[in-house]
Order: structure tokens, then sequence, then C-alpha cells
């Protein structure tokens, strides 16, 4: 392990611990990383959301300050939960959009209906079909649904997750093919 990661390792376990100041101390070391996974989670969702990649960092992170005796054995335990937070986050935006479109705080008119289109944002179901699918498949194999968290929001390669999950690449390449085959049947 670098010294770079050591030196995360103890600040994530301080920041479990209590320690004052450690969990910001592991945002300011990890921010980038984290900006990098919320381009990749936003680009996944194409024009989904409303949210930049700055902002879902900062809401990801808020929702990680949110809880209560969050401990973080090493950083790839950390960057699977803000990827788990980051996909609740774009997941609560789109909810909460429908629910505005179903009769909400405001009435949007307009005569053009190209701009009345686009404003629909028509992917928003798809991003939800995905997000119950994902939990379908945790209520039957909670491991591969860490190990789609893990690959696919967060960006971690087999050798982090299986270091994550104490398996084997392997075993990680195998739970993720199981996985694909089961979210694509859940999807049609």
């Amino acid at each position: 392990m670098s010294d770079d990661g050591a030196e995360i390792t103890l600040l994530l376990r301080a920041a479990g611990a209590g320690r004052p100041g450690a969990a910001d101390q592991v945002m300011a070391l990890l921010y980038n990383e984290l900006r990098l996974l919320a381009r990749s989670r936003l680009r996944r969702s194409g024009q989904f959301t409303l949210l930049d990649t700055t902002a879902l960092v900062h809401e990801g992170y808020l929702r990680l300050q949110g809880q209560q005796a969050l401990a973080f054995a090493d950083r790839q335990h950390f960057f699977a939960y803000a990827a788990r937070a980051m996909r609740s986050v774009v997941v609560d935006l789109v909810r909460a959009r429908q629910a505005d479109r179903r009769g909400g705080a405001a009435e949007h008119l307009t005569l053009d209906t190209a701009i009345a289109e686009s404003a629909a944002a028509p992917h928003d179901g798809e991003i939800l079909r995905v997000h119950d699918a994902l939990q379908d498949l945790a209520a039957v194999d909670a491991r591969l649904a860490s190990v789609v968290e893990m690959r696919y929001f967060g960006g971690l390669s087999d050798a982090e997750i299986a270091e994550a999950l104490g398996l084997t690449e392997r075993t990680v390449q195998r739970d993720w093919q199981k996985a694909r085959l089961l979210l694509a049947m859940a999807l049609k």
C-alpha cells in the first residue's frame, strides 16, 4: 500500500472513530477522485439530472456526513459507499422530478412542443427501472449487487472489488457476468 493509501486508510478509521476533522481531511484528499466518479456517474445518466459533477459530489458527501457510525476499512470501501450515495442522490432527484410532473409545485406551460418534450426527461423511468432491478438483485444476492455498485457506479477494478469483498478476482468476474445476465433479464 502506498503512503498516500495508508494515510487515507488511517484517516478513514479516525473518521469512523469520530475524530473531529478526519472526514474533512479524507474529503480533501479524495475530492478529485470523487469528482471523476461523479463525472462518470453523470455521463452514464446522460442528461437525466440537473446536477453537475460538483453538485453530485457535494450532495453525496452530505449523505455520507449524515450517516452515523460509518466506518470504512480502506479506500475501496469508501468509494463503494460513495458510489452508492451518489446513485441514491440521482434516484431521489428523478423521483422528485416525477412527483413534480404529477401535479407538484409548479405547472409548466409552453407553446413550443419541442421545449415541452425536451423538458420531460424521457429517461427518468429508465433510471428508476435500473435502480429497482438492482434492489431486486440485492434481495436475491447482495454480493452480486455490491459487485455491480462497485464496478459500475464506483468505477473500481476487479482487483479492487476483490480486495474490498475478500474474494478472488475470478470470483468477481463471474459475479459480474452473472449480475449482468440477471439485470438484463429483469430489465426486459
